[in-house]
């Protein structure tokens, strides 16, 4: 239902865009932008709980850092009435800063003390953003003034990560190491999203500085798909979960002109996922193929630094 509004949102936004003369085709700018991105303090994981009394809920908890350099590109049309956007973004290190925690809470007589707690470094293999978004330029039809832009925005956004944990350490209940590749994590979110943009020129009160005020948020109905092969494991053990939420994002930043073609953004960026859904374990080996759907939770934050160099032609 979800994605039927958001795309019927989309289709009735494009007529009034797209009633422009030859002429003004002409003129319409076009921009490519090319991004590099810095997550810091970032994690997508989950966990899911015991469905047989205590039904202690998270009986496990897995969280995974993503905080890695990313960088990509970003094509924009902007028409008289609407602006169409399309980004892609690749990670381009593999080692992420921080942590993988793996944590267990197993004993039914103390349901609420932590039994199990190891940590591991995380590789990430290649993953991706892509973003596709189109807005409504509205701020004359309300009677705002010339230099504050505002724009309902709707659009998809996709994220897959793919995350191998390696070298652990189990701290308790016993302390040793765990060399090797521990777990081969892959996880995607679907995000449908609306929400408002928008511009306020800073120019007005810095006369010498070309300088432009961005903001965005946005609310998503979000399907998550993840997989999780724990390689040490006896047998061929992978659990899935399949879940579905909703996802806040905000985005602030600044731009500012080079020149007449060329500007440069700074924006700070903040999205927050949750989602609940059906836990499955399986091991062939062992002929084990469990459902459950208590305690299952499907999480993501993520905050990020952006520099961008936009090119307008």
């Amino acid at each position: 239902m979800v994605n039927r509004l958001t795309f019927l949102f989309i289709l009735l936004l494009l007529p009034a865009g797209f009633q422009a003369t030859a002429a003004a085709d002409e003129e319409t700018p076009w921009a490519v932008e090319l991004q590099v991105k810095r997550y810091i303090g970032s994690h997508t994981s989950y966990e899911f709980g015991n469905p047989f009394p205590p039904c202690q809920a998270p009986l496990s908890r897995l969280e995974f850092p993503i905080d890695t350099w990313w960088s990509g590109g970003k094509l924009t049309g902007r028409f008289p009435r609407i602006s169409l956007g399309v980004e892609i973004m690749r990670n381009i290190n593999r080692d992420s800063d921080g942590a993988f925690t793996d944590s267990d809470w197993d004993d039914d007589d103390a349901p609420q003390v932590k039994t199990i707690y190891s940590v591991a470094e995380c590789r990430m293999e290649p993953s991706y953003i892509i973003c596709g978004n189109v807005d409504l330029k509205i701020a004359d039809w309300v009677g705002l003034p010339a230099w504050f832009d505002l724009r309902p925005v709707a659009g998809i956004r996709w994220q897959r990560f793919e995350l191998i944990t390696h070298d652990g350490e189990e701290f308790f209940p016993l302390q040793e190491s765990i060399p090797g590749e521990g777990i081969h994590f892959t996880q995607t979110y679907r995000q449908y999203f609306l929400g408002l943009k928008t511009e306020y020129d800073l120019e007005r009160h810095f006369k010498t500085v070309p300088l432009t005020l961005l903001c965005q948020i946005d609310w998503a109905y979000v399907e998550g798909d993840n997989s999780d092969h724990h390689l040490l494991r006896v047998g061929n053990r992978w659990t899935y979960e399949k879940t579905h939420g909703e996802a806040w994002h905000v985005s602030v930043g600044a731009r500012t002109n080079l020149t007449k073609n060329v500007n440069a953004t700074v924006e700070a960026e903040y999205l927050r996922i949750t989602t609940h859904g059906s836990h499955r374990l399986t091991n062939e080996v062992f002929d084990i193929d469990i459902g459950v759907d208590h305690g299952v939770k499907v999480y993501s934050e993520q905050k990020n630094i952006m520099f961008s160099l936009e090119y307008l032609f």
